[in-house]
């Protein structure tokens, strides 16, 4: 590993509290923090001692990595397409979870997480099977993942609270505290009062925070009143689930006293604007969460219900459809949708990350500006960086993956795993969990 690492003469876009943007701007990394910020200059006098490895950024925007705040590892992309919701898990995603073997998670995770980095995440907040798979997988390509288990009870033949527990056992602060762990939820319709009663009293008992989908659906809504006689969210509050260290997946139909229950407990929303709309779930009142002063990160969910991970399309399609949906081209400005992607992100799962501050993790990603699509870059009182960021960007234009101080991509090429090698287990293991699914 690197010891010191210098980019220089990057565009430096901090995400900080005052939204500082270095035009020559360069960053200072030791170990795996980083230890200065600012004009290249100035960060270079800062350096003990001639760095390790420099990377010269001259043409690129230097941000944050991007944390992913709900995230499934997925094997199957494109297949059953064109699903509502309830009739997608009942006859696509419950039915491959409940066969696939802990090998085929283990490739389809490296290839979700290769996709991630390469696009820009440095940090999944990832739900699955087979969790200590993911687990390896995550340590071997060296992204940063906050793991929990797709659970249920054990009559659905899903992971379980025990299969969590043992996850958090196995895995929490593995690879150097790179791999934490959550108890996660897979959904309120189809779990008991005695599986709910336990997701608190299992993450309080080792210290960890949950995960858990809320109020994606109409039917949803009305599966849960009538299996439990209340809205999940309304639930999962009288429960204790809820609180600072609870990331709630997709919220999209709430009530005005659902958003205060989000606020007064504390809890994290993912808003997952790509999955919501293509599985016609609807769009999250995201600027009413925000309004209200609750932390809203940013998700893809899965690449079996949104076929990307690409977290850039995500910003773009999470503004403008706000904007559609409402006529109101004022909402969800470039800059907050980046601060969703970044800092509000590490901000709901606890990490000292999400901003290019001294002190801060150095998760960070360098994105080409230098083609047409991101041309011109134009600095100063007309600057449009955070525009061509959120509204421009693809995944595809980020050069270089910094995570926890350490290169994992450079030039687009990953340098921690044989990409070839990923593809084809990832698509052997796909073909072989589908010749098992009864037609």
């Amino acid at each position: 590993m690197v010891e010191t690492l210098l980019i220089k003469k990057a565009i430096v876009v901090t995400v900080d509290d005052s939204g500082n943007v270095f035009e020559d701007g360069g960053i200072l990394i030791e170990d795996n923090k980083i230890v200065a910020v600012g004009k290249t200059d100035d960060v270079v006098s800062q350096s003990r001692k001639t760095p390790d490895k420099t990377i010269d950024a001259k043409g690129m925007v230097a941000l944050p990595g991007l944390v992913d705040l709900h995230y499934h590892t997925a094997i199957a992309r494109g297949v059953n397409d064109g699903m509502p919701l309830d009739k997608f898990l009942e006859n696509f995603w419950y039915p491959k979870l409940r066969l696939i073997e802990p090998e085929e998670v283990c490739w389809a995770a490296m290839n979700c997480y290769a996709e991630a980095i390469k696009s820009g995440t440095t940090c999944a907040n990832d739900m699955y099977r087979h969790m200590i798979c993911a687990g390896d997988a995550a340590e071997k390509i060296g992204i940063r993942a906050v793991l929990s288990c797709d659970a249920a009870d054990k009559s659905e033949g899903l992971d379980t609270l025990s299969d969590n527990d043992e996850l958090i056992r196995k895995k929490h602060g593995a690879a150097n505290g790179m791999i934490t762990t959550r108890v996660g939820v897979e959904w309120v319709p189809i779990a008991s009062m005695e599986f709910l009663s336990g997701v608190r009293e299992l993450a309080d008992k080792h210290q960890v925070g949950i995960h858990i989908h809320l109020n994606e659906s109409l039917a949803e809504l009305e599966m849960s009143k009538k299996r439990h006689g209340k809205r999940p969210l309304e639930l999962a509050y009288d429960l204790g689930i809820l609180g600072p260290d609870c990331v709630a997946a997709h919220c999209v139909w709430l009530s005005g006293r659902e958003i205060m229950q989000l606020k007064q407990s504390g809890t994290s929303v993912s808003y997952d604007p790509g999955s919501n709309a293509k599985l016609g779930n609807g769009i999250c009142p995201a600027p009413e969460l925000l309004d209200a002063g609750v932390n809203v990160g940013l998700g893809h969910d899965d690449d079996e219900a949104n076929n990307t991970c690409d977290l850039f399309e995500t910003m773009k399609f999470g503004s403008v459809i706000q904007r559609a949906s409402r006529a109101d081209a004022s909402l969800m400005p470039a800059r907050k949708m980046i601060e969703m992607a970044t800092r509000n992100g590490a901000k709901a799962l606890g990490i000292p990350a999400g901003t290019l501050e001294a002190g801060k993790l150095a998760d960070i990603i360098l994105i080409n500006m230098k083609t047409p699509r991101l041309t011109p870059v134009v600095l100063g009182r007309y600057s449009n960086v955070l525009s061509h960021v959120v509204f421009a960007a693809h995944g595809d234009d980020v050069n270089t993956s910094i995570i926890n101080g350490k290169v994992v991509m450079e030039n687009r090429k990953l340098l921690t795993v044989d990409e070839d090698e990923v593809i084809r287990k990832a698509t052997e293991s796909c073909n072989s969990l589908l010749s098992r699914i009864p037609s």
